[in-house]
């Protein structure tokens, strides 16, 4: 049985065409016998943008849910995105649904075993990138001394507030005569209760 292939290309610039990547991606579907079942494209939208600014990728996400392909044929990794991370995302959503890649400039295609070993090595490094961005943002906040939240009320402040309130002085009053929020004032009336 002949696999259903959707092609997808996209170059970033209007003055760009995609004819280039199309013709190619026939050639390699018609010797290796594939259907070509649908030709989404996107001109003129760089990679680095999401699904929904990109009608041709939307187009193809949509068959690939409605299980109307067996492959995806695309020209290069970075005609479907910009990081490796969006390209591991892709790949677990297109393989949940027992879908193929073919890459033509990466020589990648995972209905193969050499092609399903690719994908298990990029997954690898997609998880690595991750937990390296999530070190690095750790240990800048370690590093920060500036606290998060709002600093502390002046202890002068908070007294004036509690003699008001025990006055009987109202919330907003409380607040408009200590000229502090009525938040801060609420949560010392709170504190000041239990």
């Amino acid at each position: 049985m002949s696999k259903r292939v959707a092609i997808y290309t996209r170059v970033s610039q209007d003055t760009q065409t995609t004819e280039n990547q199309r013709r190619e991606l026939l050639a390699v579907a018609e010797r290796n016998g594939w259907h070509i079942i649908a030709e989404c494209s996107d001109q003129g939208i760089s990679g680095a943008k999401g699904r929904d600014q990109r009608p041709g990728l939307d187009a193809l996400m949509k068959m690939i849910a409605r299980r109307e392909i067996d492959m995806v044929a695309s020209w290069a990794v970075d005609r479907l995105g910009r990081s490796l991370q969006h390209l591991v995302g892709f790949l677990v959503e297109i393989n949940s649904k027992s879908v193929d890649l073919y890459l033509h400039q990466q020589a990648l295609d995972t209905s193969t075993p050499s092609g399903r070993a690719m994908f298990g090595m990029l997954s690898v490094f997609a998880d690595f990138e991750r937990e390296m961005t999530r070190s690095r943002i750790m240990a800048g906040l370690a590093r920060s001394t500036k606290k998060s939240g709002r600093p502390a009320l002046d202890p002068a402040k908070v007294q004036t507030v509690e003699r008001l309130l025990r006055q009987g002085t109202s919330i907003n009053a409380t607040a408009k005569k200590a000229k502090v929020g009525v938040g801060s004032v609420a949560r010392i009336k709170a504190r000041m209760a239990a």
